[in-house]
């Protein structure tokens, strides 16, 4: 395998997760990255042991020797980016949303056919081994068809009104958060599972803290720092806390889903049961180990994270035997290995079907959050536009 360099937009809470799972892969670069302004890129370069620290992203974009870009940015910055990134030459690794809105989205999925360059949007849990596993047991017929799909996003990091983050600001985070941020890792990995696609929605939204407590200085995702009274200014809020969203499929699957920031003592708790035929199949991502399969005329299975036991497609997402837990990071490394390899290997993505999530699942996510925002507006039942 050929050696690949990348590049680094944006360094805050998900770009060194970014650059940790390139880096296990053993082929990957992680030779420049751009934040800010200098001092920002220096201090982050020295942190993360990153040759090239860029104040300025252009800079990161004319970079020849840089075939990769990783945008780690805040959500509106992702669109404007990768619109440059991919007219530089580059294939292009995003966080999710892809856009602000489906009209940018479908800009850019068109820029990339014209381009022909490798992309991706980081719908990181589809490379969890026992999300291989159920796709493979609900699309190969084994579990049946499925009947109903029932599942939640939970965390709690937003449960105080001192609890802030720009993902909170619409015109940093879009008009959605929840179900945008969360809520859309939950529809995209449902709809890898089964092959389907989320054709209509009826959605109930709600503002939990309607007013919050903004630091008047800038604190990154996660970080815990310890604030006082006087490090506050109170601001209006307007982007959801949390939602309930039911939904249909194109094959006739029916279902509901629940997003929640404000759940005390669930950190990152995706949750999903898919009810078929012949089993019905649970995965909690805070249990990442197991997968629950419940039967009618049999007991019911937990089937464990170990590699003799699943299905190939499965197993080849596994690095470690039975009884050595992978999760969050491992599903990440799993992602990035499907889309370095594609790139190490100069394959066209127009010829070749990628075997990771593209501008146009980043596309069709946001077409779902829209729909979603515009349920709950007119409380009724909304066709997806893709």
């Amino acid at each position: 395998m050929r050696k690949v360099k990348a590049g680094i937009i944006g360094t805050g809470f998900i770009g060194p997760a970014h650059v940790e799972a390139a880096r296990r892969l053993g082929f990957v670069d992680v030779a420049a990255l751009a934040e800010a302004d200098q001092a920002t890129a220096e201090a982050k370069s020295r942190q993360l042991f990153i040759d090239k620290a860029y104040g300025d992203y252009r800079d990161i974009l004319a970079d020849p020797s840089i075939e990769v870009v990783h945008l780690c940015t805040p959500n509106t910055l992702h669109y404007p980016l990768a619109v440059e990134a991919l007219k530089a030459g580059k294939h292009v690794f995003s966080e999710k949303p892809l856009a602000m809105n489906s009209r940018e989205s479908k800009e850019l999925v068109q820029l990339a056919r014209d381009t022909g360059k490798i992309n991706a949007v980081d719908f990181n849990y589809r490379f969890y081994p026992l999300n291989q596993e159920a796709r493979q047991r609900v699309q190969s017929g084994e579990a049946g068809k499925p009947l109903v799909i029932t599942g939640s996003y939970l965390q709690d990091w937003l449960l105080l009104k001192t609890d802030y983050n720009w993902r909170i600001e619409p015109e940093a985070g879009g008009e959605s958060r929840a179900v945008a941020d969360v809520g859309s890792h939950w529809c995209d990995l449902i709809m890898f599972i089964t092959g389907q696609k989320i054709t209509r929605v009826y959605a109930d939204l709600a503002v939990i803290h309607k007013t919050r407590m903004k630091p008047k200085k800038a604190i990154e995702t996660y970080s815990g720092k310890e604030m006082t009274p006087e490090d506050y200014e109170p601001v209006p809020v307007t982007t959801e806390d949390y939602g309930t969203v039911l939904f249909e499929m194109d094959q006739g699957t029916r279902g509901t889903f629940t997003v929640c920031q404000v759940a005390a003592g669930r950190k990152n708790r995706l949750y999903y049961e898919i009810d078929c035929e012949n089993q019905a199949i649970a995965f909690d991502q805070e249990d990442p180990e197991r997968l629950w399969i419940g039967s009618r005329a049999e007991p019911n299975r937990v089937l464990m994270r170990d590699p003799s036991l699943l299905s190939p497609q499965a197993r080849a997402n596994v690095s470690y035997p039975g009884g050595h837990p992978e999760g969050y990071p491992d599903g990440l490394k799993n992602f990035m290995r499907a889309f370095y390899t594609f790139v190490a290997e100069n394959q066209n993505p127009q010829s070749a079907q990628p075997p990771f999530p593209t501008f146009v699942d980043g596309h069709n996510e946001i077409a779902i959050v829209e729909a979603v925002l515009r349920s709950s507006k007119s409380g009724q039942w909304v066709e997806v536009d893709y």
